[in-house]
């Protein structure tokens, strides 16, 4: 076998059809297993266009030989419902919700992983078990603290409870991706004269855009998908889309013709979101595996 002037061991030509045709399967099982995984919404998307009839008399799939179906009626009778006003009350939550998480934990993840304090440590521990606490046990004592303060059922209440126990694993991630940044960099930031605000927005913040934008993608979703929050803290006129669905579900049982627009809609936007930011998705998620 002959090697290469780097020593590595030179593929022949039945190894490098067979790193060919290999490539080429791996590529055609992602796209089947990406058409698979883009069916439910498709099949979503499509019963939100049919009515309440045809979606009880047949399967979703009758709609492409039978085109007819199709209708904007659903969206038409679910904008009646009410249903924008609990679309804007998501957006009032989901966005500062994640503004606010991703603001504070960075100047967190920041002092932990950079600035000298006592009790430091001890503190990051702190943080780090309160990743285990579940919400549940919080729902109760922090109700009464909204009901004393005046802020139950309000839009604020929710956002509030969201940012605090979006805190601990928004610091330990950006810490974690912080430490990773040569200390070089930031030294060469101090001899210049930059205090420790500067160096964070102009060195440590712009190289942690991938962290960020995954994190505000985890975060962004957690939030819109949430139901059991919105039950709790979240009044009717404050509701979110979740808790709109679910109220339409108590109330009329299998009426497919609005729930299925609903949860097209409120698929929509973390869908557009995740494919608009993929790239710093994957950048996120690969940041710290090599050097």
């Amino acid at each position: 076998m002959t090697t290469s002037a780097l020593g590595a061991p030179r593929r022949g030509p039945l190894g490098r059809v067979l790193d060919r045709v290999g490539g080429g399967l791996l590529q055609a099982l992602l796209a089947v297993v990406g058409v698979f995984w883009l069916v439910p919404t498709l099949g979503l998307f499509v019963v939100s266009l049919r009515g309440e009839s045809a979606n009880n008399s047949s399967g979703w799939w009758t709609a492409f030989t039978q085109p007819a179906e199709l209708t904007l009626r659903n969206y038409s009778n679910l904008l009646a419902t009410g249903f924008t006003s609990s679309f804007w009350n998501t957006v009032l939550i989901t966005v500062p919700t994640t503004v606010l998480v991703i603001g504070i934990a960075a100047m967190a993840a920041y002092a932990f992983a950079w600035m000298e304090f006592p009790g430091r440590d001890t503190l990051f521990l702190v943080v780090i078990g309160l990743l285990i606490v579940p919400v549940q046990i919080a729902l109760i004592p922090i109700a009464k603290l909204y009901g004393a303060l005046g802020i139950f059922g309000s839009i604020a209440g929710v956002v509030i409870f969201h940012t605090a126990f979006g805190l601990p694993f928004a610091i330990f991630l950006l810490r974690n991706f912080f430490v990773g940044i040569p200390g070089s960099l930031l030294e060469a930031a101090r001899m210049d004269g930059a205090g420790e605000w500067k160096i964070f927005s102009t060195v440590v913040f712009p190289l942690a855009k991938p962290a960020i934008a995954s994190l505000g993608i985890f975060q962004f979703l957690w939030v819109w998908n949430d139901l059991l929050v919105a039950l709790v803290f979240a009044d009717t006129d404050n509701q979110p889309m979740t808790k709109a669905l679910q109220s339409q579900m108590r109330q009329f049982g299998t009426n497919i013709d609005i729930l299925a627009p609903g949860a097209f809609l409120s698929l929509l936007i973390p869908l557009v979101l995740f494919f608009a930011f993929q790239r710093y998705f994957v950048q996120g998620m690969m940041a710290g595996s090599v050097k």
